[in-house]
């Protein structure tokens, strides 16, 4: 199976998507946060990034889902800086503080294919959503260089459905977090409006495009959806309205990796009902609800 940028586009139609997600920088709506910002010009918005790219670090990922990593692993590159300012972000350093090197979009297509010639079995773009047009042009380039492993798009679920249109026939694999049911805890915790209502939309939209997630005989993932959730202390994340959906209006064949590796990071020790690990029963009780909904693909080995 090719993957869909080399399946559905040609080199024209790639531009095309190029320049349409690039003319969305100059005032800025790539994310729901549509601080309209001229990042071309050097102003930043809620993700504090320009129109220059800023990785934290790159290389085959062992730790991702079994059907990412394979015998080689995940070619993972780690975005910095974030379009949520999640108060008990695990990778705070690269989210939050923006701790990174600033690369060319050249670089960035060579940091693909030394990925792919490392034996990745795919491009895991951590937090892409604010770099999607540079992301996009990168790989333009990297297509000329040979490259041919599906893209995942590894993200928070706060997206755009206009910016994952452009992505349509690009991204092979979308993983997003769905990481709250409920608006005002979202705004509280991660510090975005309406995030129930964006999530529900973009998820359905990357659905949409690539379907259930299929896995070949090797045990790979090829295309499609994977959902990520972690479980929150005190139910914080509303995990059985995320189920609900996922199993009532994606699919009951979705692939969902509900976590629990949940612990206080950053700022969570300000916050008492966050200052602490889940207890296993909370945890528990979540998988036990997924699979009365019928889900039972990605949680459950």
């Amino acid at each position: 199976m090719l993957p869909l940028y080399l399946e559905k586009l040609n080199p024209n139609e790639l531009q095309q998507r190029a320049d349409i997600l690039k003319n969305m920088l100059e005032e800025c709506r790539l994310c729901p946060n549509e601080c309209a910002v001229n990042r071309i010009e050097g102003e930043t918005g809620n993700c504090n990034s320009t129109d220059e790219v800023i990785i934290s670090s790159y290389g085959p990922h062992l730790g991702e889902e079994p059907e990412l990593v394979g015998l080689y692993g995940s070619g993972t590159i780690f975005f910095t800086n974030c379009n949520l300012s999640c108060i008990y972000c695990q990778n705070y350093d690269i989210s939050q503080l923006g701790i990174g090197k600033k690369i060319s979009v050249e670089e960035l297509s060579d940091i693909m294919i030394s990925l792919q010639r490392r034996g990745c079995h795919n491009i895991n773009l951590v937090t892409p959503t604010h770099f999607v047009p540079q992301i996009v042009q990168a790989l333009i380039i990297a297509i000329e260089k040979g490259l041919e492993i599906p893209l995942v798009y590894n993200c928070g679920g706060y997206d755009s459905v206009e910016t994952l249109k452009q992505l349509e026939n690009i991204i092979d694999i979308y993983m997003p977090d769905i990481k709250y049911s409920d608006n005002e805890v979202a705004s509280r915790l991660s510090g975005i409006k309406n995030y129930w209502n964006v999530v529900r939309a973009a998820v359905k939209e990357m659905h949409r495009q690539v379907g259930d997630l299929h896995i070949d005989r090797k045990g790979i993932a090829k295309r499609g959806l994977l959902i990520r959730h972690l479980v929150l202390p005190d139910n914080l994340a509303g995990s059985e309205k995320v189920l609900d959906f996922i199993a009532d209006e994606i699919s009951k064949n979705t692939y969902i990796n509900i976590m629990d590796q949940y612990h206080p990071a950053y700022k969570a020790n300000e916050y008492s009902e966050l200052n602490r690990i889940i207890k296993s029963d909370e945890y528990q009780k979540v998988l036990e609800y997924a699979m009365l909904k019928g889900l039972r693909r990605g949680f459950y080995h």
